[in-house]
């Protein structure tokens, strides 16, 4: 219904009015509801329409006997279109990108906050306890992600030695300070631990840094999801501090939606409620405060610099929020008029207007879109042809298959009829034979010839010079063995 609240009516709708309303009868009184889709049809049309209770009562009234009015809609049928209509129009809500879902932000920096405090408490404990035996390397290692890797890699104090300068070396990144260590631990005052204790130490420190190792690959995913969902954002004021402002938001689009004023002291609630209750100065800033530019700048001009500095995130927030293709340009282009801020409230520099600048970002980030554009088209084209050659391959997959079968199918085919021709032609010479033995036999006794068949004397005769032909041969063998 935006497009209809400013003033462009649906096409759906203007081509119901135009054909269930007569053109000639511009004058008609429409009960619409909507007092804005009423002002829409009215200046689309030219039809007038009213709205008020009376209207309102009276559509309410159709909607629930709408089944009774139309003929052959049942209320059953009706109920169902109604959650059908409702199930579609919440798609249509909450229909998303996904890779531009800030979910996962709110839950990363959550987690990212969680894992700080959680590191600072658990090394706090590895120094109290590495302490009692070397109480020497606080001094020397006061970083904690460090200090915890030294205590795994020394154990006990009294098996260090010049050997172990090179391990030192490489985890302090300092010559100087593995040699402190190794002098400190040779005239250290700490007491003998077991070596049980010193098991327990070692596992306790591998804990922490591996939580220090995640923390780490956490943030760099951080930093990726900032810069698909909130790219200007996080180029103005930074990863983790815009991602706590669309985390104490609730969202981007809640971000979005906040004025300036409330984005300078988000995160400071409870000192503005108190300065309201006890009449005093109410906070200058809130979350904004982790950024570089509130550092920077001067006590007399940090109020100044915040304010600003909360304008211009709320313009990029809104950036990020509302366009199809976000990028980092509009970021940029605000982080440079910040800085020239700030250069003017040290030196008086005037800085540029900022028509100009957003002039050039627009100009910019038409670029990049088409570059970003003109990528997604090719990545897209790319698929296509990928998509289309396994379908072919597939396909081709699925003939040979076809194929092979056929032929395995031909192929056991064949053979029965092989075997088939073989053993009628075995039983055709094995009557020939029989055949030939009878013959012979009455031969003998002085008997006469009984008449056989044409095709066993056919059989008979291509037996009979079957067999000359290899004595024949044998003959011819005999022969020439001789002669050799």
């Amino acid at each position: 219904m935006n497009a209809v609240s400013e003033g462009i009516l649906h096409e759906d709708l203007r081509l119901l009015l135009e054909t269930s309303l007569p053109a000639k009868k511009k004058k008609v009184l429409l009960g619409v509801a909507d007092a804005k889709l009423g002002a829409a049809v009215q200046e689309e049309l030219g039809y007038q329409c009213q709205t008020g209770g009376v209207v309102a009562e009276i559509l309410r009234g159709i909607r629930l006997h709408f089944h009774a009015l139309v003929k052959g809609l049942t209320a059953q049928s009706a109920s169902k279109a109604q959650l059908g209509l409702g199930h579609s129009y919440s798609r249509a809500k909450v229909k998303f990108n996904v890779n531009r879902v800030d979910n996962m932000i709110i839950q990363s920096i959550s987690l990212l906050d969680q894992l700080d405090k959680d590191i600072n408490t658990f090394s706090m404990r590895v120094r109290e306890w590495y302490g009692y035996h070397f109480p020497e390397l606080v001094r020397i290692v006061p970083e904690s992600s460090q200090y915890c890797r030294v205590a795994r890699f020394i154990g006990n104090r009294r098996e260090l030695g010049e050997q172990s300068l090179p391990g030192l070396e490489e985890i302090l990144m300092d010559s100087a300070k593995a040699q402190a260590v190794l002098e400190a631990s040779r005239s250290s005052m700490g007491m003998d631990i077991s070596p049980l204790d010193l098991i327990n130490i070692e596992s306790f420190s591998s804990r922490v840094i591996s939580l220090c190792e995640y923390r780490g690959e956490l943030q760099r995913y951080l930093r990726s999801k900032m810069s698909q969902v909130a790219p200007s954002l996080s180029a103005l004021i930074g990863e983790v501090v815009g991602a706590r402002l669309i985390s104490h938001a609730g969202s981007l689009t809640n971000l979005a939606k906040y004025p300036a004023s409330t984005v300078q002291i988000l995160g400071a609630e409870k000192a503005l409620f108190r300065a309201l209750k006890t009449r005093g100065n109410t906070p200058k800033y809130g979350l904004i405060f982790h950024s570089t530019f509130i550092g920077r700048a001067a006590a007399k001009n940090k109020g100044r610099i915040s304010r600003y500095l909360a304008n211009k995130c709320t313009i990029a927030s809104r950036i990020d929020c509302f366009s199809e293709v976000p990028t980092s340009v509009f970021g940029d282009k605000l982080r440079e008029q910040v800085e020239e801020r700030l250069a003017f409230y040290e030196t008086g520099e005037p800085p540029r207007k900022n028509l100009e600048v957003m002039k050039e970002a627009v100009l910019e980030a038409s670029e990049v879109v088409a570059e970003v554009k003109r990528k997604q088209e090719k990545k897209e084209k790319k698929k296509k042809k990928r998509e289309k050659r396994r379908l072919e391959a597939l396909a081709a997959a699925a003939a040979e298959g076809e194929n092979s079968v056929l032929e395995a199918e031909e192929n056991n085919v064949e053979p029965k009829k092989k075997k088939k021709k073989k053993k009628k032609q075995q039983e055709l010479e094995g009557d020939s034979e029989q055949e030939l033995e009878a013959a012979e036999e009455p031969e003998e006794n002085g008997l006469e010839e009984e008449a056989l068949p044409k095709k066993k004397r056919k059989l008979r005769v291509e037996v009979a010079e079957e067999e000359e032909e290899r004595k024949k041969k044998k003959k011819k063998k005999v022969k020439d063995s001789e002669q050799d």
